[in-house]
């Protein structure tokens, strides 16, 4: 049975925190909150909740997965990051962005783009997220939850216990999260380019 768990969005409880760590470590499927959308999200290591999330989004081979990092000492263990992408990250993280960088060794090949091996990276800046990575001590592998044949991202934990409750193994209730997406940047050549408007302000990339 999906458990359904109640955390405070800005002080959250740590016996719950330890709990959703403790699912993803198990090889869970979890529902969580960010400073975008709510995400579905697994250990970075399974492949085979991450083929899960592929089912439950009815996802290609080709699809761009996130790294969800703690800070930006994380993404420089997982993507490869020059001076002046350093500089953005620094500026823009924590913040409703995905950055789009070469991977390194450190990412399964599966989570890779097939042909340009990047990796989209962010920082959230959502104290439930922030307390789930610093217990768990690692990215999260994520994506945004929006359902096959649907335009807009489910808002309401109630109604995704109702549609994919028996999807998933743990949904995080942290409170009210919108609906528009990260806005993601791509930093693989050094210019950011503007792949996806989103949250986050685009104005300073473009």
């Amino acid at each position: 049975m999906t458990e359904f768990l109640q955390v405070h969005p800005s002080n959250p409880e740590d016996r719950i925190i330890k709990q959703v760590v403790k699912a993803l470590l198990a090889g869970g499927v979890i529902v969580y909150p960010t400073d975008s959308t709510y995400a579905l999200g697994c250990h970075i290591g399974d492949k085979n909740a991450l083929d899960r999330i592929r089912r439950i989004r009815q996802l290609g081979s080709k699809h761009n997965f996130t790294l969800v990092c703690k800070d930006l000492s994380s993404i420089s263990s997982y993507a490869q990051v020059h001076n002046s992408a350093y500089r953005i990250l620094k500026a823009y993280t924590p913040g409703p962005y995905t950055f789009i960088l070469k991977a390194t060794p450190e990412v399964p090949r599966r989570l890779q783009h097939p042909k340009r091996k990047t990796i989209g990276l962010r920082v959230p800046d959502n104290a439930v997220a922030q307390a789930i990575l610093e217990k768990l001590g690692e990215p999260i592998m994520s994506t945004s939850l929006i359902l096959p044949d649907e335009e807009e991202m489910l808002l309401d934990p109630y109604e995704m216990r109702s549609k994919i409750g028996k999807l998933v193994d743990l949904i995080v209730d942290g409170g009210p999260c919108g609906i528009e997406p990260t806005t993601m940047i791509d930093l693989v050549d050094g210019v950011p380019e503007v792949v996806r408007e989103g949250k986050g302000d685009s104005e300073p990339f473009l």
